[in-house]
């Protein structure tokens, strides 16, 4: 049951359906909170949708699970930046630099007034 929910969140995200596919991901995750792919997936589907909060909050876990995941604090940082905490961010991009992650591409966000909750 787990995979084919995960399955709809991807195929959710892959539409660009951001808030959808948190809204799928989210009870994955609060199931199986070790669930590397399921984290990830929320983390972007959160940062896509401008529910920064709750991006930065799954990235972080993501780095608690996976610490040696340089993609992983690379978008930490982006979802600093984009909360206006630079400084913050700084230390989370030199360590996803020198874990030879390539800095990340603008990316588009999608804001309805479903996601500005967070």
């Amino acid at each position: 049951m787990i995979y084919e929910e995960y399955q709809r969140g991807r195929m959710f995200f892959d539409a660009r359906d951001y808030a959808e596919a948190g809204r799928i991901l989210a009870p994955i995750v609060e199931s199986e909170p070790d669930n590397r792919a399921a984290v990830e997936l929320l983390g972007r589907a959160y940062f896509h949708s401008a529910q920064l909060g709750r991006a930065e909050s799954t990235f972080r876990r993501l780095i608690e699970l996976d610490p040696a995941n340089g993609w992983a604090y690379e978008a930490l940082a982006r979802t600093l930046e984009r909360r206006g905490r630079t400084d913050e961010a700084a230390p989370y991009r030199n360590l996803a630099r020198a874990m030879g992650t390539d800095p990340a591409e603008e990316v588009a966000v999608f804001v309805s007034a479903a996601n500005l909750a967070d």
